[in-house]
């Protein structure tokens, strides 16, 4: 994105947790996503950013996404996405087990041994 205001881009509020690395460094933050846009996104966590800083973002169901710091305010701080998202992959909830019994196969074919269902007996 370019250094224009992009507040008109549409934002949805919501709460997901992202890794965060700033350019040049090993270490992976972990991040709140407090909105996010196509376009960018408005983070919150305990990391060592200055406007302009080159980013890279993990967002579940999107992948790495890199990008710049538009702007600080405490713990709180803007990024401009350097290419557009798919924001609605990002909100799709995580994929539930839709057979509840599938892991409870795998179990049984891998040779784990299972818990019994139903009451318990002591054997004395």
């Amino acid at each position: 994105m370019g250094d224009g205001d992009n507040r008109h881009i549409s934002r949805d509020s919501l709460f997901i947790l992202a890794d965060l690395r700033l350019a040049g460094q090993p270490v992976d933050y972990r991040v709140k996503v407090r909105n996010l846009s196509s376009g960018g996104m408005m983070a919150e966590g305990d990391v060592p950013v200055g406007r302009g800083d080159a980013i890279c973002v993990s967002l579940r169901k999107v992948g790495w996404v890199d990008g710049s710091v538009a702007w600080v305010q405490g713990n709180r701080f803007g990024v401009a996405f350097a290419r557009e998202i798919d924001v609605t992959q990002a909100r799709a909830p995580l994929q539930a087990n839709p057979d509840p019994d599938e892991a409870f196969r795998r179990r049984l074919l891998s040779g784990v041994p299972q818990m019994p269902s139903g009451p318990v007996r002591k054997v004395i």
